[in-house]
């Protein structure tokens, strides 16, 4: 069973550094989200406002209002935010000493280490909870060197790239393999984020925080712990984006993963980078371009990300790039999968051999 997690995500909800805490209400297999806390959305449906589809979430005006109304404590604090400016403030560690108290165990997704925090820890060994951060990187001694075995690995593996940072890349994913496990394929999720992993990602590791030559080596090892499954495919999580100068997880990504096929995502009415707003994005011609040179790989399809966008804008923008880039388009949002799993039986008839059932026509 799951177990029951409330997640932090103060004024950032639905928002771009709420990603965090919008991924868990979207999906989740390892925590049941009891609530969400939000001040500035307090009383809303969080699958609502989200995506406008009730789903049950309550979003709370605070962390004591949350466990008035709840039936009993969560058995989880997480703090869902993912800020450029990584440090919990002050008045947030209040609340993760409150929540300690409660006796709820911590789970936290920034590279600030509440496990090193004296308060935290002299906390939770008196309250007997547990604190996770889900960033801090194992030992050096357990990280994985790149080996160059992914050369030999013979499905297909391919990744979602984006033209930014929190455009969508780890829930197209996911959708993805939802979509292609549907089909009777054997699809595995490679999360490289903290928000993957929170959400129950049985492979992978966050990225951003380990040297290059690690980076690629953890991206490669997961997808070669993945191969014990005997997977008919495997789709590899993107983070930021190749052309992105702040970060540079997407390169170790691509190095690591050596993908046959690449998605890309983007946002069609984003103007400035995100967190960055002095940086202008990137065009999709300038991104596939870089991509495809440096991965030696071709951008398969083209998926969007609706953010500011209505139905008819999504629809028009659709038509517009499939017309000028010859490529599938789609937003898994609003809509599904399905033109991106028949472009990967296209390109990989071999998918077709696995389940015949694949080239039946559907009624």
């Amino acid at each position: 069973m799951k177990t029951s997690a409330i997640v932090y995500c103060e004024n950032e909800f639905g928002k771009l550094d709420g990603k965090v805490a919008n991924g868990l209400v979207r999906h989740s297999e390892k925590y049941k989200i009891v609530g969400v806390i939000d001040s500035t959305k307090s009383g809303l449906d969080a699958g609502e406002y989200l995506d406008g589809i009730k789903n049950g979430i309550p979003i709370f005006h605070n962390f004591n209002k949350a466990i008035e109304v709840l039936d009993s404590v969560p058995e989880y604090f997480i703090y869902g935010i993912a800020p450029l400016d990584s440090l919990l403030s002050d008045e947030e560690k209040k609340i993760v000493y409150t929540a300690i108290k409660t006796g709820m165990h911590i789970v936290n997704g920034l590279p600030e280490f509440l496990s090193d925090d004296e308060v935290c820890i002299h906390l939770s060994k008196k309250y007997n909870v547990s604190i996770f951060d889900v960033r801090k990187p194992p030992a050096k001694k357990n990280l994985h060197h790149f080996t160059g075995q992914i050369r030999e690995i013979q499905i297909p593996v391919i990744t979602v790239s984006g033209t930014d940072c929190a455009v969508g890349k780890r829930t197209t994913a996911i959708k993805l393999v939802e979509a292609l496990k549907n089909e009777g394929l054997n699809a595995i999720f490679i999360t490289t984020g903290q928000t993957g992993i929170l959400q129950g990602s049985k492979y992978g590791i966050a990225i951003d925080v380990l040297s290059s030559g690690f980076a690629t080596g953890e991206v490669e090892n997961a997808i070669l712990e993945a191969l014990k499954e005997q997977p008919d495919i495997i789709v590899v999580e993107g983070q930021g984006a190749l052309s992105h100068p702040a970060f540079t997880s997407s390169s170790a990504i691509i190095r690591g993963a050596m993908p046959k096929a690449i998605i890309l995502q983007h946002p069609p009415k984003r103007r400035t980078r995100c967190d960055f707003p002095k940086i202008p994005m990137p065009t999709l011609e300038s991104e596939i371009k870089m991509i495809e040179i440096f991965s030696g790989s071709k951008v398969i399809a083209i998926t969007i990300n609706h953010e500011d966008m209505n139905d008819q804008e999504i629809e028009h923008t659709t038509k517009i790039y499939e017309e000028k880039y010859q490529l599938p388009v789609t937003d898994v949002l609003k809509s599904d999968c399905s033109k991106l799993v028949e472009k990967l039986k296209e390109i990989f008839p071999d998918l077709i051999r696995v389940n015949p059932i694949l080239c039946q026509p559907q009624e």
